[in-house]
């Protein structure tokens, strides 16, 4: 029992210390897992649980408590609201006994000094317990955006931007997906080892293998306790790396030999595929704009071993003239909203906000309008994001046909074939979760004219 109790108090810790500092909590959660590391793999997994969960399911949770509590979640003390949604979360969605949630709970706030508040907290979670099979839901009929917000725990205007560019139904299943487990998608690193070779040597280490929906060169992976414990994975022979974020390589037109530029590389998935596209005789220039970012990417390369990558430290709004016109291929991976990734990064959706959306959009037209130079006469530029936000994809599609001389390129026969059904001649897609297997993301492949020069484009 007492290592349960740890194990929650560890939660609390986290969640509190997410309330005060707004820090984005898989860094937080990664911190306290390294502290975690060898404690049984039961207990790392309960606090991964318990920990992710709670942050997931944060606005369901604070729907559901207060209409059990006299006092609101956004009034309670800090700690007491982080205690009500951990064991709120135990109760409603785990197989942990009911009692056994709120007798911790009691314990951990009277330990933490607010005896008088023990009562509260404790009247709030058996009020739960005893409703829990008929917990209340806004009217769907009523106010159906309101009702996805809070039955998916997704803030209000992002449920109302999606339904609007995708509709109804194609928003559900969206906002179903971002709740769902995601698996660890690997990609084989080519130039170390074969795919056929990496499934046999997971295969040995006790690590289940399954192919993956796009690719013969990547797998999902489960059955494993810690990544590092791997061997296949510390000596260089895959990379973590989602299917969707293997687009902008797979559908560019790379041969061995070529240049490529990454101007926002870290933590250096698409730079490693490109490396391994070009082979040794070509060359990546991997760049980002902090030596933090940059060692992210020194760190993997370090398992890696590719010695045709350079790694540098740029501001990707400053330009470079001594790149001009030197890159077969600059891929351009932006920062963006993020909106196809909250189911894997779970506090996405509580820090972004339709202002932030605009300030990126500034920000990549303004990378657009420097890195697009580096792409030589003949050479492509595919620009990418990690959201499905249109204004930031399809908008800046637009804004690259108006403002540089880049004609866009088909990528349809570049495409896995499950994709394939929504592209075309317009040389863009973007994949939606819970619809098309992956993370949500947007990829496009324009190309400069061959007989095209920098002169007139200022």
């Amino acid at each position: 029992m007492a290592e349960t109790i740890n194990i929650r108090e560890a939660v609390l810790d986290t969640l509190t210390d997410l309330e005060r500092t707004g820090k984005p909590s898989h860094l937080a959660v990664r911190q306290t897992l390294m502290r975690l590391q060898f404690a049984p793999r039961q207990d790392r997994a309960f606090y991964t649980l318990l920990c992710e969960g709670t942050i997931e399911q944060k606005l369901y949770l604070d729907y559901i408590l207060d209409q059990f509590s006299r006092t609101k979640m956004k009034k309670c003390k800090p700690l007491i609201r982080s205690l009500l949604r951990m064991s709120a979360y135990q109760i409603i969605f785990t197989e942990t006994r009911d009692a056994a949630a709120c007798n911790e709970a009691v314990k951990l706030a009277k330990k933490r000094g607010f005896y008088n508040l023990s009562g509260f907290v404790n009247g709030v979670l058996r009020t739960l317990i005893r409703q829990k099979d008929q917990l209340p839901l806004p009217d769907r009929r009523k106010e159906p955006d309101t009702f996805l917000s809070v039955r998916y725990s997704m803030p209000l205007w992002i449920v109302e931007k999606l339904s609007s560019q995708y509709g109804a139904a194609d928003s559900e299943r969206m906002l179903q997906s971002f709740l769902k487990a995601k698996p660890v998608t690997i990609r084989t690193s080519m130039l170390n080892t074969d795919p056929a070779a990496l499934r046999e040597e997971l295969t040995k280490e006790g690590i289940e293998v399954s192919e993956s929906a796009y690719f013969p060169w990547a797998f999902s992976i489960t059955g494993y306790d810690r990544l590092e414990k791997i061997g296949a994975f510390r000596r260089g022979h895959f990379t973590v790396q989602d299917i969707s974020s293997m687009l902008p390589v797979a559908v560019s037109d790379l041969t061995e030999g070529d240049t490529v530029i990454d101007v926002c590389a870290a933590p250096g998935g698409k730079t490693f595929h490109a490396a391994d596209a070009v082979g040794k005789q070509g060359k990546v220039i991997a760049r980002d704009l902090t030596e933090l970012k940059t060692d992210l990417i020194r760190e993997n390369n370090a398992r890696l071993l590719y010695d045709h990558i350079e790694i540098q430290e740029w501001d990707a709004c400053i330009p470079d003239e001594d790149l001009y016109q030197t890159a077969d291929l600059v891929i351009a991976d932006l920062p963006c909203s993020g909106l196809g990734i909250m189911g894997r990064k779970n506090d996405i959706k509580y820090h972004i906000t339709k202002e932030r959306i605009a300030e990126l959009i500034a920000l990549q037209r303004k990378i657009l309008s420097v890195v697009w130079r580096y792409v030589k006469p003949g050479g492509q530029l595919i620009f990418s994001t990690c959201t499905i936000c249109e204004e930031e994809n399809e908008e800046n599609v637009k804004w690259i046909l108006e403002h540089t001389p880049l004609i866009p390129a088909s990528i349809e026969e570049k495409l896995p074939y499950a994709l394939r059904r929504r592209t075309g001649p317009r040389g863009y897609i973007t994949v939606l979760p819970g619809i098309d297997p992956g993370d949500g993301f947007f990829v496009s492949k324009f190309i400069r004219s061959p007989d095209e020069d920098d002169r007139n484009q200022d």
